[in-house]
């Protein structure tokens, strides 16, 4: 197969000339999730010539640095949605000299579809593995492309030929509409496929096509070690509880789960846990579940990318063939829309910075200020799943920073939206818990030993000095650990 129609050949061109369809003050929308899939030769025409300035620059998720690094190290980003992980953007961020919106990863097509804000995509840069007379055919991940693509003046599409064509078909595309005419997603099975395996996009609008030939960078994972582990177990424990209750079947619901070491290390453990036939519907496909899935563990996944270290991928895209039939890669507006995760009941799991004695769980931020990398869609899995559970090591740096604080420096999920918090100290079912209850199980389940009698310290004086006793804190008390981190580089 072709990967481009004779008709479109007309429309090849280099990337240094492709870039001059940008011009200074345009929004982008780039496609790319968990750095898989997005585009690189464009990002370097754009930082090379300059001539380009204060860019909006939209993506599904995060991208390697040969987009995000490099476009921020040129200076010419003005303001960027909506999840990032990048270091130099970063840098730029928490200095101030960029504006980054954080959002929930389903609300960005939703926003993007509405132009809600006055929001509107000039040019959607995305990179394929084909286009066909119909449309386009992703890379492993999808995230809000189809948006951009739907919603764009022009279309840039960067043609990666390392991409093997095998994965035609994997994808499923479905157009949601705009409220209130949105359609019902009918989903009812992870594996169900109810759209395209392309993005439309009409053939007049490919305004350029740039053949490349550039692999995407690997995500580099932590091994997990014995602290991680525990913490799975603990959830294998739990998960196997709740089976015996009777409030899970014995295959569970579909799981979600995050990205990052402790993420990964929990999956891991299922491979112990005893269960078989399990399903997932997630946003993102990592080491650990390709494992699962090859095991037999799962059964089937949809997820909107991979991400995958470099021995792992090689394993997926060597045997694009088979996983076609066991794997979905959708759109993060279908992946994480509350509609489907929902009916499906999933469990989810996710990784927070901290969690506060009353169960708000900051996600985002260090001490209230410096953005790490944003939200993602844990809101839109926390707020929505049958079971969700944020699991994370009691302590980090060293000791030096509790992860069981009296109060958490920045709220992305608040006491309303979180039910189980895992650390390798154990595990506080928060559910039907008043807010001294969760104090109590949160500090004697999940704080490290080293910070317990400081948690309990601060909980009697609260209650002493508090005028409300509903959920009572020392307002003078309450962020004095991150102040005291900030000035001494350790909470105790």
């Amino acid at each position: 197969m072709s990967r481009i129609p004779t008709t479109l050949k007309s429309r090849i061109m280099s990337a240094e000339q492709a870039a001059l369809l940008i011009t200074p003050g345009m929004t982008i929308g780039m496609s790319g999730f968990t750095l898989v899939g997005y585009p690189k030769a464009i990002p370097a025409a754009l930082a090379a010539s300059g001539h380009a300035t204060d860019l909006t620059l939209c993506t599904g998720a995060s991208v390697g640095d040969d987009m995000d690094g490099v476009l921020a190290r040129a200076g010419i980003v003005k303001r960027r949605y909506s999840y990032q992980s990048n270091k130099s953007m970063r840098t730029k961020i928490n200095e101030g000299s960029m504006g980054y919106i954080d959002m929930h990863l389903s609300h960005v097509p939703t926003f993007i579809n509405r132009r809600a804000g006055g929001i509107h995509v000039d040019v959607a840069v995305i990179e394929c593995a084909a286009i066909t007379e119909d449309g386009l055919i992703p890379a492993a991940s999808v995230g809000a492309s189809d948006a951009f693509v739907r919603m764009a003046d022009k279309v840039i599409v960067e043609l990666n030929e390392t991409i093997p064509l095998d994965i035609i078909g994997m994808h499923d595309i479905f157009e949601i509409g705009v409220p209130p005419n949105a359609r019902p997603i009918p989903i009812t099975h992870p594996l169900d496929r109810v759209g395209t395996n392309y993005i439309p996009c009409p053939p007049e609008k490919i305004a350029a096509i740039i053949v490349t030939d550039v692999h995407d960078q690997y995500p580099a994972f932590i091994e997990p070690n014995e602290v991680s582990r525990v913490i799975g177990g603990h959830i294998i424990k739990f998960l196997q509880q709740e089976v015996s209750a009777g409030r899970l079947p014995e295959n569970l619901a579909p799981l979600q789960s995050g990205v990052g070491g402790v993420a990964n290390a929990v999956l891991q453990a299922f491979a112990e846990g005893g269960f078989r036939n399990l399903t997932m519907y997630t946003e993102t496909f990592q080491d650990s579940a390709l494992d699962l899935l090859d095991q037999g563990i799962i059964a089937g996944a949809t997820t909107c990318a991979v991400s995958f270290s470099e021995a792992a991928g090689k394993r997926f895209y060597g045997n694009l063939a088979a996983y076609r039939e066991k794997m979905i890669l959708r759109s993060q507006e279908l992946s994480n829309h509350a509609e489907v995760i929902r009916r499906l009941g999933l469990v989810s799991m996710n990784t927070p910075i901290e969690v506060d004695i009353y169960g708000h769980v900051n996600s985002t931020h260090i001490a209230g200020s410096s953005v790490m990398n944003g939200i993602g869609g844990s809101g839109d899995f926390a707020r929505n799943a049958a079971l969700n559970i944020f699991a994370t090591e009691s302590i980090g740096k060293g000791g030096a920073i509790s992860c069981i604080v009296p109060m958490v420096s920045h709220v992305d999920h608040t006491e309303h939206d979180t039910q189980i918090i895992v650390t390798e100290q154990g595990v506080a079912d928060l559910r039907w818990k008043t807010p001294r209850e969760r104090a109590e199980l949160l500090i004697e389940n999940c704080a490290s030993p080293d910070y317990k009698p400081m948690l309990r310290a601060y909980v009697e004086q609260a209650h002493k000095t508090a005028k409300g006793q509903h959920t009572p804190h020392d307002l003078k008390q309450a962020l004095s650990w991150h102040q005291r981190f900030l000035e001494t580089g350790s909470m105790k």
